[in-house]
């Protein structure tokens, strides 16, 4: 015959096993939970790379114009500002219905200037090789439609580049016009890499470009889809000083720490 405490023994004994079994249960599910969340959330991170990568420099969902292909840094890199005030004046708004008639000498050289906030930036632009792109920057610039225009764009991890040509700031301007894709297949872009000191346009898809362009401050690995039209001839030392300083989201892809306005464009013959 059982006691009274052999019983409350069992009893107590029965009713730790149905605690454990609980909490064992509990710590399974747990353990599912954390795994689906887990497994959803690599999903989300995949998906942000990749959105990440190609947001840079092709077109996103909004419309806005740009490079490409970034990996974030850890954490924010803020810099004093090392360049000066903006020059007086505003910008223009602009639109134009179509492309300028082709009016450029593509057997000429050409000059684009970049006076800046940071310091004089000259372009080799290649008419022979991109001539509808470099038609256009010679109307645009010839316009004023550069000037005091910000560079609102810079990439410091994954790809290297400034970007500059839009009046809004804000990566949608456009001149109203969209310009063909050239001279994709340049030797130039061996192994899909845009080298330091190359100008190439961006854009928000094939046969999108407008006014916006990059420059190249270090080799970047991009896919050839960016039209090169040129190259910094010099001004390296100031893109240097840009990069240096660092851009606003710690991110690797963001508005420049440096003020980066452009006071005066101007292309020559």
């Amino acid at each position: 015959m059982v006691s009274n405490d052999q019983r409350r023994r069992q009893l107590a004994r029965e009713k730790f096993e149905r605690q454990q079994q609980r909490r064992a249960a509990a710590r399974r599910k747990s353990r599912r939970r954390n795994a689906v969340i887990a497994s959803a959330l690599a999903v989300v991170l995949a998906a942000g790379a990749a959105a990440f990568a190609t947001g840079a420099l092709s077109g996103s969902d909004d419309g806005k114009q740009s490079v490409a292909d970034s990996t974030p840094s850890s954490s924010p890199s803020k810099a004093p500002d090392p360049c000066e005030k903006p020059g007086a004046g505003s910008v223009k708004k602009m639109s134009f219905k179509k492309e300028p008639a082709l009016t450029v000498d593509k057997s000429a050289s050409y000059a684009m200037k970049l006076q800046t906030t940071c310091g004089d930036i000259t372009l080799a632009l290649d008419a022979a090789k991109a001539p509808r792109t470099v038609n256009s920057f010679n109307f645009l610039a010839g316009k004023g439609y550069f000037d005091h225009t910000k560079c609102h764009r810079l990439t410091t991890a994954g790809i290297y580049v400034l970007q500059c040509g839009d009046p809004t700031a804000q990566g949608s301007g456009t001149p109203g016009y969209k310009l063909p894709d050239e001279n994709l297949k340049d030797p130039k872009l061996k192994g899909a890499v845009y080298p330091a000191g190359t100008v190439a346009m961006a854009n928000a898809g094939p046969g999108t470009g407008g006014s916006q362009f990059f420059l190249v401050y270090q080799d970047s690995k991009l896919p050839p889809n960016y039209t090169p039209f040129g190259t910094v001839k010099s001004g390296q030392d100031v893109l240097k000083k840009i990069a240096d300083a660092g851009e606003a989201t710690g991110q690797g892809d963001g508005t420049p720490n440096a003020t980066v306005v452009i006071d005066k464009a101007t292309v020559t013959k």
